[in-house]
């Protein structure tokens, strides 16, 4: 007699930078078949605004029971003629509003605990910023623009990614790991999986073909997060560089599909889909990289 499998319940699965201003990343999600109860998190980048967000939004939400959200510097541009004409944290009050409109969580939304096949985790998003610490120790913060530059790099963010009311993205920065660090401080003591679009670490930060890019790549700030509070996968993107790491036994994620350059095509973007719970057996303590490709 033949029996029927057991479900064995929902996932958890991620993935981020889908800028889907190019056509061929908006025809790859769209592409994705339908994942039925399990749940998806998009750790920013996933365009320029709310209507790259509602395109996202109308096609996954097809395909996943819920949606989780961070920001990324994309979404935060406020670029002349391009749709949402707001600014610094204005700006990303309205995106979490849009959101919220649609159902999807945010880092300003109550903590949903995912209690899937074995332990249950605490989902929490997290949107902490950077503030150019991520640069060598001989270079001093009103110099690091310019030590940048002279291997030519300028981040668009110095344009585009406006930091009002704060004097500047460091004040922003701060005030973004203060909020944060209190909502991890007062959450329930489940084991968590930490969402933020940069990296928490400058040992993860490795671009070997623009090494000068790291200034905007995260904080200092946030590199013991993992070990304070009770962190099971911490999940990034922003790099383009997949990759799994360990980091006292907690699991690192860079999870960016990337422009079309970045990923192959033929392969489809449910390859590039990171699950992320259940996870592996195996906790080393430290190990990686582990390349996805």
């Amino acid at each position: 007699m033949n029996e029927t499998a057991p479900d064995p319940g929902p996932r958890l699965w991620a993935i981020s930078d889908l800028h889907l201003n190019y056509e061929v990343n908006r025809e790859g999600i769209a592409a994705l078949p339908d994942y039925g109860d399990d749940w998806l998190i998009l750790g920013g980048d996933i365009g320029d605004g709310p209507e790259a967000l509602g395109i996202a939004f109308d096609i996954l939400q097809e395909k996943f029971a819920k949606l989780f959200w961070v920001p990324g510097n994309h979404e935060l541009w406020c670029r002349p003629g391009r749709g949402l004409q707001l600014g610094g944290e204005a700006r990303y009050e309205a995106l979490v509003a849009f959101c919220r409109e649609r159902g999807v969580v945010t880092p300003e939304d109550p903590y949903v605990a995912w209690e899937g096949p074995g332990e249950a985790h605490l989902i929490t998003p997290c949107f902490a910023l950077y503030d150019y610490s991520f640069r060598p120790p001989d270079v001093p913060r009103e110099g690091v623009i310019a030590w940048a530059r002279e291997h030519g790099i300028l981040a668009n963010d110095e344009r585009f990614l406006l930091h009002e009311p704060f004097p500047s993205r460091d004040a922003w920065c701060a005030d973004r790991v203060a909020r944060t660090e209190a909502r991890l401080a007062a959450a329930p003591a489940l084991p968590k999986v930490l969402i933020n679009h940069w990296p928490l670490r400058r040992d993860l930060v490795r671009l070997a073909r623009v090494p000068r890019y790291s200034p905007w790549c995260g904080t200092q700030l946030t590199r013991e997060w993992h070990t304070r509070w009770n962190v099971a996968v911490v999940i990034n993107g922003h790099l383009h560089m997949r990759a799994t790491d360990w980091k006292s036994g907690v699991r690192f994620e860079e999870v960016a599909l990337g422009y079309p350059r970045h990923w192959k095509q033929e392969r489809g973007v449910a390859h590039y889909l990171r699950q992320i719970l259940p996870g592996p057996a195996e906790r080393p303590q430290n190990a990686g990289p582990e390349w996805r490709f």
